[in-house]
C-alpha cells in the first residue's frame, strides 16, 4: 500500500479538525462538501473506510507516533 507523506497527512488532520470545530458539518453545502472531501482523502490515504478509523491511522503514521500504544484500539 503506498503511504502519505507525513506532513500531508498532519495537514489533511488539521484541516477536518478545524472545519469539525467549526461546525462546518451543519453549515453550508460548501463546509459540508469540504469535510466530505478531507474525510475521503484521509481514508484513501490510510485505507481506511471510516473517517474515525481514518484519523487514528494517520495520527500513527506521524512522526513522534507511539505506535506501540494500543490503547486507543481496545474497548
Amino acid at each position: 500500500m503506498l503511504m502519505a507523506h507525513p506532513a500531508v497527512l498532519s495537514k489533511l488532520i488539521e484541516q477536518y479538525e478545524t472545519l469539525k470545530a467549526l461546525g462546518a458539518e451543519h453549515g453550508g453545502i460548501e463546509g459540508r462538501r469540504r469535510m466530505d472531501d478531507l474525510a475521503y482523502t484521509l481514508c484513501v490515504c490510510t485505507g481506511t473506510r471510516d473517517v474515525d478509523a481514518a484519523l487514528i491511522a494517520a495520527r500513527h503514521q506521524l512522526p513522534g507516533a507511539r505506535t506501540e500504544d494500543d490503547s486507543v484500539l481496545t474497548a
